[in-house]
């Protein structure tokens, strides 16, 4: 009986140990394999780089132009170079998928009250201190579970939610360039309209590649200095307003979020001289979001945005000539009011929309003014 206890203790250790060992190679050499895969069939091979000697490569993507050598990534943590081919490192691989109201972009200007199809993978290339999605802009896509979704898929997932749109948002979408790019490509054919919700922060080539595929944008216009740019976000401001150029220039719809964050871009002087610049470029008639910041990533120490700062954000840009400006996160109204005879068009509570005196082309029902915005 005691020789049937000890073979039986015996057996269930080495059982346990069997399970554990197992287990054990059954992860540890799918990471294993997955690095020995790199080289071909886990990425697609990215667009915009050269080659500048040897295994040594530049990234052309974004402003940031990454010098990689072999086996580094870029700051954007989703590009790789291996063997002196630079890949992308989150094609097919998205990290969250969800359908949103189109307000929360936030475009109030674009087919209000209407849903849209949104997707974003990891990585990004700025390093802002205050991300709310840290948990998936600041990770490469190798440390992250994911979901697998072919263009064809997600385009197949769009139609059958009866989405009208798709915004490419979350993370940086300049990061996961070729498969937002692969996936505009079968929208437009689908007539599947395609939004941005991005930084700005791309190169002219890559942004001038995209637009013959792209509907609207929301651009982050994180503040009006460069070195604030560098210290909050890690990047700059000229290439941004350049990206603003190009998209209005291409006629694309565009509406810009500031996010005001105490002791950063608070400045009301900073702001002033922010509308100004967009008032002299022919913006007056682009939606202007002042967005409220609350505590988040690196800055949990530093308090939300006084309410008041808002409105007085708000007062300074409507009194510099902006015609549409709106507070975010404000947990109250946002309506839209018609610039001639201030008639309410479109009431907007939380994400609850009502679209009162405006025409589906877009003009005000009581004087006929137009409103700038894509309607239908």
């Amino acid at each position: 009986m005691k020789v049937k206890k000890i073979f039986f203790s015996f057996t269930l250790i080495m059982v346990i140990f069997i399970i554990f060992f197992s287990a054990k190679n059954i992860l540890l050499p799918m990471k294993d394999t997955k690095e020995k895969n790199q080289q071909t069939s886990e990425f697609k091979v990215a667009k915009y780089w050269e080659k500048i000697r040897d295994n040594v490569v530049r990234c052309n993507l974004c402003p940031h132009q990454c010098v990689l050598q072999d086996e580094q990534i870029g700051l954007c943590k989703s590009r790789k170079n291996i063997k002196g081919t630079l890949y992308t490192l989150n094609y097919n691989k998205p990290v969250a998928v969800h359908i949103d109201p189109i307000e929360k972009k936030p475009l109030y200007h674009f087919l209000p009250s209407s849903q849209i199809f949104s997707l974003g993978t990891a990585g990004c290339n700025f390093s802002c201190l205050n991300c709310q999605n840290w948990e998936i802009s600041q990770i490469c896509p190798l440390n992250i579970r994911s979901y697998y979704f072919t263009p064809e898929e997600i385009i197949r997932m769009v139609k059958e939610s009866g989405c009208k749109s798709i915004a490419f948002t979350y993370t940086e979408p300049t990061v996961f360039y070729e498969y937002m790019y692969d996936i505009c490509v079968l929208a437009k054919k689908e007539n599947i309209r395609t939004v941005i919700v991005s930084n700005g922060y791309i190169n002219e080539k890559p942004l001038l590649d995209l637009i013959p595929y792209l509907d609207a944008a929301n651009i982050d216009l994180k503040s009006f200095s460069d070195e604030i740019y560098r210290n909050l976000n890690g990047g700059t401001l000229h290439p941004v307003l350049r990206t603003l150029k190009i998209l209005k220039e291409h006629k694309i719809w565009v509406e810009i979020t500031n996010l005001i964050v105490p002791q950063y871009t608070d400045n009301l002087n900073m702001i002033e001289e922010m509308v100004k610049w967009l008032v002299d470029n022919g913006f007056s008639e682009t939606p202007l979001h002042f967005s409220r910041f609350f505590p988040a990533y690196k800055l949990s120490h530093l308090p939300p945005t006084p309410v008041e700062k808002i409105y007085k954000a708000i007062e300074i840009a409507k009194k510099a000539g902006i015609k549409y400006v709106y507070g975010g996160n404000l947990r109250e109204e946002v309506n839209t009011y018609c610039p001639n005879c201030k008639s309410l068009l479109i009431k907007r509570i939380g994400y609850g929309v009502k679209i009162e005196n405006l025409t589906k082309e877009g003009s005000c029902k009581n004087c006929n003014y137009k409103i700038a915005g894509v309607w239908e």
